[in-house]
């Protein structure tokens, strides 16, 4: 006897050669599912990464795509709306390097004029905590991890 499928609309009905109705079979028990694609492996461990960034700055749209097409969950965070709390700074500021690192000097400011001829490291840091928008941006976290500015490759060495 043979038989005949056609699917339609979810199922699959059945038919003999002659055309005989016979039944129908949920689709999902005739096709086996599609495979989903796996992550990478650097990815697979949860990560939790914030992404503080000004609202118009094209990297940190840059930033927050590059997460995206990874499928990697993250925090957004506007910078200048609602800066860093006093622990997140002094943690991005040691991962970072400094706070020379963490200051963009493109900014036409006159804080960032002062800036530039002061050497009292402490009196930078309080200027650029009050002032976020003086920071350099996206600036990512990953726990005590931390990067300013659009660094991929830096983001891939992460798990």
């Amino acid at each position: 006897m043979e038989i005949t499928m056609r699917y339609v609309r979810g199922h699959v009905e059945v038919y003999t050669a002659a055309g005989q109705f016979l039944g129908f079979v949920m689709a999902s028990s005739c096709f086996p599912p599609t495979p989903r694609r796996k992550l990478p492996p650097c990815w697979r461990n949860k990560m939790n990464i914030q992404i503080f960034g000004k609202k118009k700055c094209f990297d940190t749209k840059k930033t927050e795509r590059w997460f995206k097409e990874r499928r990697i969950k993250f925090q957004q965070i506007d910078l200048v709306r609602f800066g860093m709390s006093g622990g997140e700074f002094d943690s991005v500021l040691r991962a970072v390097g400094g706070v020379d690192t963490l200051i963009d000097w493109s900014v036409k400011s006159p804080e960032i004029d002062l800036m530039r001829y002061t050497d009292d490291t402490r009196a930078k840091e309080n200027k650029l905590f009050d002032h976020p928008e003086l920071m350099r941006t996206p600036i990512v976290r990953n726990g005590k991890q931390a990067t300013a500015g659009y660094c991929p490759e830096i983001w891939e060495t992460w798990k």
